[in-house]
């Protein structure tokens, strides 16, 4: 694989990914939203506190790698990806490295379950096919076990080949995750999920609007 980013292009790449699944009425997005985007304290790892210029650089240099289009049509500068079309990515594909990419290395476990509010994965073979396909592509690796977890964790390649540190292990293996980090983000994804139903629901009442004025 050609790519090689930095760690805060794969950030502002990956929350692009992100919002264009799970709050496509706010995409593309402006400058403000990727700003806090990027330092959203819930579904990150790690949590950063990046500022405009920050995020205005990652984007130039997403822009010369053709990963990123700006639109200036609008009052304000939009930014979209075309990652994902360039490189022919489905669904469920890119939800998996969308998740990698902003939360880092994950086991199957984890990242089935966190991908379902970017995409409804109809069965576990999907999923496994998806994963599996990244892998093969280059874009994704699986790490090796590591002591006192039941399933390796995957990461992407977009930043280049993964090389595990020591000191990684007792934090992402012996300890469970803070509840409150759990609750947040199950928060965050029904706010997502209500506000998708209330689009629905708009435009029913729009649709039904429509129909009854025609017996009027």
């Amino acid at each position: 694989m050609e790519l090689l980013l930095t760690d805060t292009e794969v950030r502002v790449l990956g929350c692009l990914l992100e919002k264009q699944f799970s709050t496509p009425e706010y995409y593309p997005m402006s400058l403000n939203a990727l700003v806090n985007a990027c330092n959203q304290k819930s579904n990150r790892d790690p949590i950063v506190s990046y500022d405009e210029e920050t995020v205005l650089q990652a984007i130039a240099g997403l822009k010369q790698k053709q990963l990123v289009f700006q639109s200036n049509t609008a009052r304000v500068a939009k930014y979209e990806e075309t990652f994902l079309g360039a490189h022919n990515f489905i669904g469920s594909e890119a939800s998996v490295l969308c998740e990698l990419l902003v939360r880092g290395p994950q086991t199957p476990g984890e990242l089935r379950s966190r991908t379902e509010r970017m995409h409804d994965f109809k069965s576990p073979e999907e999923f496994s096919d998806a994963l599996s396909k990244l892998e093969s592509y280059g874009y994704v690796m699986r790490l090796a076990r590591q002591p006192g977890r039941k399933e390796s964790r995957y990461a992407h390649l977009l930043s280049g080949p993964v090389i595990e540190q020591e000191s990684d292990a007792p934090a992402r293996s012996g300890h469970a995750v803070p509840a409150g980090a759990v609750a947040a983000e199950r928060i965050e994804a029904l706010e997502e999920k209500i506000a998708g139903m209330q689009l629905e629901l708009n435009e029913l009442q729009r649709a039904f609007l429509d129909f009854k004025r025609q017996f009027e």
